[in-house]
């Protein structure tokens, strides 16, 4: 066992390149090719993760809209309150002219006649998904022309990882890898879950990431996939949840890991190796051209063979089996049934289809794997026993 304050003084920060100027300027010219292709005349970016994702701005959403406009042809333009202007300026990756409103003017106006005013092909306005309804309800009103949604086109970006964003990805998994060693090494008898969750926070910002979250589940509790509203403390014989995620440069790890407690029962080691089968078996069906269902489809199988579901049903798996990951910690594609996106390289993704029992216990082994040419590969090494939940593998592969 080794104690969480002796774990903690031996991390440092994390290497964390930043994506460079030259990078976001590809993704806004190929947004500006789908623009082109769609017949749209621009498309607004909100204060969200699609606008760091093209300009490498993070500006947090508030009452006030505050974005960019891109055109599909020529430079794009920033909106913003006249009082946040000066501080913009500092903040740019990407140089460009700013269009200011103050309090008591109408900032879906000013917006309507810069798009009004693009001299770009196409016609209408796009929206980033992620403008709130009062936001993309006025600019409905405001802007001449079609107001259409850009997740298409921005999605068809955004899911496909550069190099670049792969490696912050793989240094981010590895720093979330080694806190679920530090967790698995220090837990002792009549430790609480909120404990545990402090070490999880503080390790991940000693490895220089921003922690995302930090969910802890011991015994009976870890039956339910978002846990419990109460603490717990850890008993002898308890089933062990531990899922955490951070951001590194903005790029989201994510992983869990489930084991026991001590000595695992005959029914404990039969979940939990039935969960490691499932994410197996997800892991086999994710190749190139496939469809994201079949992932799903193939990890829910090992669980309806073994008498458990069928479909959502618990006990089994009531859940979609993956998520997208990136600046968001859950985006494109969706590893759910129905989702025919196929496959392609550079997409990441969770494979994680939680077996759960409610009253008794649940297992939940959440990998990320990125896809080659050649198949899928795991982030960091899987697990591959319950008394070895962090797998022989080198990481990578």
């Amino acid at each position: 066992m080794t104690d969480y304050a002796t774990a903690l003084a031996d991390f440092r920060p994390v290497p964390a390149p930043a994506i460079q100027p030259a990078e976001l300027r590809a993704r806004i010219s190929g947004l500006q090719a789908r623009m082109a292709r769609a017949e749209v005349k621009a498309v607004w970016l909100d204060a969200s993760s699609s606008l760091t994702y093209y300009t490498g701005l993070s500006l947090g959403l508030s009452e006030r809209i505050h974005g960019a406009l891109v055109p599909a042809e020529g430079a794009m333009i920033y909106v913003s309150p006249q009082f946040e202007a000066p501080k913009l300026r500092t903040l740019l990756c990407i140089p460009g002219d700013i269009a200011v409103w103050e309090e008591h003017e109408d900032p879906y106006a000013l917006i309507a006649t810069r798009v009004a005013g693009f001299d770009a092909p196409g016609a209408g306005l796009a929206l980033d998904p992620a403008t709130p309804f009062v936001f993309a309800s006025a600019l409905m009103q405001a802007v001449q022309g079609p107001v259409t949604s850009a997740q298409a086109m921005i999605s068809a970006q955004r899911q496909v990882k550069s190099p670049a964003e792969l490696a912050l990805m793989q240094t981010a998994m590895e720093a979330s890898f080694r806190v679920q060693k530090a967790v698995h090494a220090g837990l002792r008898a009549g430790i609480s879950t909120t404990e545990v969750a402090e070490f999880i926070l503080a390790a991940h910002r000693a490895l220089g990431l921003k922690p995302l979250f930090a969910a802890v589940q011991f015994g009976e509790a870890t039956a339910y996939p978002h846990g419990v509203p109460h603490p717990q403390v850890l008993a002898d014989g308890d089933m062990v949840l531990i899922d955490m995620g951070g951001t590194l440069q903005g790029y989201s790890s994510d992983i869990t890991r489930t084991y026991v407690f001590g000595t695992p029962t005959p029914r404990q080691r039969q979940l939990w190796e039935l969960e490691r089968q499932a994410q197996a078996a997800g892991f086999a069906a994710a190749q190139i051209g496939t469809p994201c269902a079949a992932v799903d489809t193939a990890a829910r199988k090992v669980f309806t063979d073994a008498g458990f579901g069928p479909g959502y049903q618990v006990p089994g798996l009531p859940h979609r089996t993956g998520h997208g990951l990136g600046l968001d910690i859950h985006e494109v594609p969706y590893i759910v049934g129905g989702n025919s996106t196929p496959l392609e390289a550079g997409m990441c993704f969770s494979i994680e289809p939680m077996l759960c029992v409610y009253g008794e216990c649940g297992v939940r082994l959440e990998d990320i794997v990125y896809m080659t040419q050649s198949g899928p590969r795991w982030f960091v090494p899987p697990a591959e026993r319950l008394d070895d939940p962090f797998g022989s593998t080198e990481i990578g592969t």
